[in-house]
């Protein structure tokens, strides 16, 4: 039996080793394009940025050692240039010498990955993407060519953008951060992408936002606003596309996506061709329907299973993918789970949603650090449909329990009754998991009633009054406008100052709402807690703002083009 794997890196080397567990005869063979066929792709940034010193390290395997240990046949710097099928052949072309030779296969697995999105032209001036071993060492050299005024443009704010951005900066390189839409990281809803965008500022990150690369030249780039930028590289973090070429032209079935159709068990609609890895679709956790993930763990996991199914272990089939993601940026850690509340609003779905502010550990221990949980249920069936969290502290330990939680199907209210570890130094007795779940009852059993950031101006205009029950002195801090300052140790004597109509309360996370709206409630008032209180309100008008402002500026540039 011979198995020919077109791609290494993450999918095509699990799927090549797991085989070679499960069957010492068969004969295994990877086709590599590149002059690396396992590499730490996750840890280039870090290489880019000096956390990680020696290169080396982000070598996993190479030819010799793979040949050594597991008996592959390892070729790199060969590209396959077609598959047929009906021959059980592909078409390889070895990249030094030009040299085109055939391979026979038995079963075929493609674990093409992804390619970045195709961009406008660069001139004079160096683009390179984050992808490759070759990348980083043509960064690196740029950069130590430019010196310590070195100027670099990172094109696309999500997952490489963020890292990139980071890591420059810890080379001391001058970033400009270019975003085509009015939010970096779109997992993220605006009112918790705010502190990101904060962080970057804070550490001398230009944030462009609504813009785009128009052009480029020695040493500059153009903007889609008419600004010119100086610039000694640009990092092109915009995107990545699901790799099919071969597929398309194999006749393998292509799903709406753009992704390779695959079944359970990463079979395509060639009954000899398995496929893995980012090129590939996945069935999304939420709606069912094929999305595209382009997550390491899934293509380990989902390479494996192309192995265990070649080699006749009739594996279960995939789980459908959460999405879950993590993610530092300037000490600052973003992690996502699920689907966020744009994309639920766009679907038409309907949701509940709950903001909380705990801090990572008992606040009477040293070192204790703020979160911003956002959490989004079904208000059918208490499910919870996504989560995300942005702190420094302890937020990939409770990003990972709510995604297990939505693996066992745990429902939001369910949260409250997990048992977690607690220490002082690690937790709180009400963890912030658990303070989710408290939060959710409540909301689903109509115990208190909430008004989101964003339905606040709505709601005051319809007649209702917004009470702010801080302290004074927070109120005189920062309050939000025409708000009425009743706090909440002085509300039960000032009730009379309470006008009548629909109130809402709200204080600076949202605790202290919750008793004054069931303090109010019960005697009485049509009362409603602002969700997440004044910093969630605060993060979020400004996002909405800055996205304003972004979207001015795209129009304005239109209209100068």
């Amino acid at each position: 039996m011979k198995t020919l794997i077109i791609g290494g890196v993450a999918g095509g080397m699990s799927a090549a080793t797991r085989l070679r567990r499960l069957d010492e005869h068969a004969q295994i063979v990877v086709l590599e394009r590149g002059r690396y066929v396992s590499f730490a792709s996750c840890g280039l940034p870090y290489y880019v940025g000096g956390v990680i010193e020696d290169r080396d390290s982000l070598l996993l395997q190479t030819p010799e050692s793979l040949a050594a240990r597991f008996a592959l046949d390892v070729r790199v710097g060969h590209e396959v240039v077609a598959i047929d099928p009906a021959a059980k052949t592909v078409t390889v072309r070895e990249l030094a010498s030009g040299e085109t030779t055939t391979e026979t296969y038995d079963t075929l697995v493609l674990a093409a990955g992804s390619s970045a999105t195709p961009r406008a032209g660069s001139g004079d001036l160096p683009w390179h993407t984050l992808r490759t071993i070759d990348d980083v060492d043509h960064i690196a050299a740029l950069l130590g060519a430019a010196g310590a005024d070195a100027r670099a443009v990172v094109v696309g704010g999500g997952f490489i953008g963020l890292e990139a951005v980071e890591n420059l900066r810890a080379r001391g390189v001058h970033v400009t951060l270019v975003q085509r839409g009015p939010q970096i990281f779109s997992p993220l809803d605006p009112e918790m992408a705010q502190p990101v965008v904060e962080t970057l500022r804070g550490a001398g990150v230009d944030v462009r936002t609504g813009v785009t690369v128009v052009a480029s030249g020695a040493g500059h780039v153009d903007l889609s606003d008419g600004s010119r930028l100086p610039a000694h590289l640009v990092v092109d973090a915009s995107g990545v596309t699901p790799e099919t070429t071969l597929a398309v032209a194999a006749g393998l079935t292509i799903g709406p996506t753009g992704g390779i159709a695959v079944d359970g068990r990463q079979r395509t609609s060639d009954t000899s061709i398995w496929a893995v890895g980012d090129g590939v679709e996945k069935v999304d956790a939420i709606s069912a329907e094929p999305t595209l993930v382009t997550m390491a763990g899934l293509a380990n996991r989902h390479g494996r299973a192309a192995a265990d199914d070649i080699a006749g272990l009739d594996p279960d089939d995939a789980l459908p993918a959460l999405g879950t993601s993590i993610i530092g940026i300037l000490g600052l850690t973003v992690a996502t789970v699920g689907w966020n509340e744009k994309r639920l609003t766009a679907a038409g779905r309907p949701h509940r949603v709950v903001h909380t502010h705990p801090s990572s550990h008992a606040g009477y221990y040293p070192g204790a650090a703020p979160m911003a949980i956002k959490l989004l249920v079904d208000p059918a069936d208490d499910a919870i449909l996504g989560a995300q969290i942005v702190g420094t502290d302890g937020v990939d330990k409770r990003i990972d329990v709510i995604a297990t939680a939505m693996v066992g199907g745990i429902t939001a209210r369910g949260l409250a009754h997990l048992e977690l570890a607690y220490a002082p130094q690690y937790g709180s007795a009400k963890d912030p998991v658990n303070l989710l779940g408290y939060v959710a009852e409540n909301v689903a059993d109509g115990v208190v009633a909430t008004v989101q950031w964003h339905e606040l101006d709505e709601q005051r205009r319809d007649g209702a009054t917004l009470v702010d029950v801080r302290t004074a002195d927070e109120h005189v801090r920062g309050a939000i406008p025409g708000a009425l300052s009743v706090p909440l140790d002085d509300l039960r004597s000032r009730l009379h100052d309470l006008p009548a109509g629909p109130l809402i309360v709200h204080c600076q996370v949202g605790q202290r709402g919750h008793t004054a709206a069931r303090l109010l409630t019960q005697l009485g008032y049509e009362v409603s807690n602002l969700d997440g209180g004044w910093k969630t309100w605060a993060a979020g008008t400004a996002s909405r703002r800055a996205g304003e402002h972004a979207t001015a500026a795209s129009v304005a540039a239109g209209v100068r083009a």
